[in-house]
């Protein structure tokens, strides 16, 4: 992509109702608009990250074996009258009516939806188990909407839904749910701590959260330190192992990891006191195991294999997908600007020509991006007629994790220059190593 032809409405200065990082860079690099409190408009450089985030998580869910469908933002009342969460939830639920006069609500979350698609087609323990999920855009009415995306009304999210016939098939589902989720983060440069966390209104005695330590955090959290040097890396997995999956469930969460809702202080004294953290964090997704809570409330059996019919055991399994952004940003940025990480990057390299209409440092420039492209890649070519410095604080502001930078002198001595914006060092190399180079690094991401 060119600058000249892009759309990217950068701003100079902070928006006063900015209060945390990622709200602040946000704005400043044209990513997003208000539209109205806690709901906004995606700009392209923003709806780029979020598609990439996406692709992630639909990647992981499908290695993992789980099936993507896609239910509506709007759904029937009367589904959620049949669970008895319609009156529990609260004001957070946002509620229609039709020109039929029929009671509608703007989805928070799905397990009533999906659990009429299960009871409607699924009728024999043959045909489990069974993961399904989508993506969708949910609504939650907050009373104090804030920090942008991180805390917003509107918002994009994975939901998935597990059903098994026994306890023990669905605790292997919630654990192959874990597994893939560390997957996922890891994949997005985020470390994400899953902790013993409280179900709220989905209900349930087993659920994890998982939380990224970010300064703005909206949770306190209590962990051991041993945690944070846990990394799942690119070991296989068969997710159809008990054992394996048990295994990683056992390595994450044997230490002391909790919220400030389930934090117990007698065990977290437990922990050597070298070791003991308290920090804040920001919840990025959530498993929970409830069992049967909604299969007999809504009539969701199968026959077993005496012919006898059970409710099936049930899960729910979730990431927030446009809250990924934020808590990226907040864990990812200096001073400059954004430093996105190359798995979920806008663009895979930018171009800075320090001399627009400077015929070698153009021609130069035209041939670094069509090589980059040819490679399968998608450099930001900024080919404006703007000072130097003003294009250098585009590119640092928005976060590209490598420039390459073309100028006439550099290209007198046969040379351009490539600059990691995570580590600010920059080398300088002939266009065909720098071409390559970027190359391999995005090699299998």
């Amino acid at each position: 992509m060119r600058l000249s032809r892009y759309f990217l409405p950068v701003l100079k200065e902070t928006p006063s109702e900015a209060q945390i990082v990622s709200h602040r860079l946000m704005l400043r690099a044209g990513m997003i608009k208000q539209a109205a409190a806690g709901i906004y408009s995606w700009l392209p450089l923003g709806y780029k990250v979020l598609r990439n985030i996406e692709k992630i998580v639909h990647e992981e869910q499908q290695r993992a074996g789980h099936i993507p469908l896609l239910m509506p933002t709007l759904q029937p009342a009367d589904l959620w009258r049949e669970s008895g969460r319609y009156d529990d939830y609260g004001e957070e639920m946002l509620r229609v009516r039709d020109r039929q006069d029929r009671d509608l609500l703007y989805g928070p979350t799905n397990e009533e939806m999906i659990t009429d698609i299960f009871r409607s087609h699924v009728g024999s323990y043959k045909e489990l188990p069974l993961t399904l999920y989508h993506i969708q855009w949910k609504f939650r009415d907050e009373m104090r909407p804030r920090f942008g995306v991180m805390r917003g009304r509107e918002f994009l999210m994975k939901d998935g839904y597990t059903f098994d016939l026994t306890k023990e098939d669905a605790l292997h589902a919630y654990n192959r749910h874990l597994v893939s989720y560390l997957r996922t983060y890891e994949r997005m440069g985020l470390q994400a701590i899953p902790m013993r966390a409280d179900s709220g209104p989905i209900g349930g005695d087993d659920t994890h959260e998982f939380l990224v330590l970010a300064e703005t955090g909206e949770s306190e959290v209590f962990y051991d330190s041993e945690i944070t040097e846990l990394k799942f890396g690119d070991r296989t997995i068969d997710y159809d192992s008990v054992e394996q999956c048990q295994a990683v469930l056992e390595e994450f969460t044997s230490r002391y990891a909790r919220t400030d809702e389930t934090h117990d202080a007698a065990e977290f004294a437990k922990v050597p006191e070298a070791r003991r953290r308290t920090a804040r964090g920001i919840e990025v997704g959530q498993i929970f195991f409830f069992g049967t809570k909604y299969s007999e409330s809504m009539g969701a059996t199968v026959q077993d294999a005496d012919g006898n019919k059970v409710p099936v055991q049930m899960g729910s399994h979730g990431i927030g997908v446009s809250r990924l952004m934020g808590a990226i940003i907040e864990a990812s940025h200096d001073d400059k600007g954004i430093i996105w990480p190359e798995g979920v990057t806008p663009f895979h390299c930018g171009i800075v020509n320090l001399k627009q209409g400077d015929s070698a440092a153009d021609a130069a420039c035209e041939g670094l991006y069509a090589a980059l492209t040819a490679k399968g890649l998608e450099p930001l070519y900024d080919d404006r007629k703007e000072r130097a410095g003003g294009k250098f604080a585009t590119m640092d502001l928005i976060g590209l994790p490598w420039r390459i930078t073309v100028g006439p002198r550099g290209l007198a001595a046969g040379v351009v220059e490539l600059t990691s914006r995570r580590t600010g060092e920059s080398e300088e190399m002939t266009p065909e190593a720098a071409i390559d180079r970027v190359a391999q690094i995005y090699a299998g991401k």
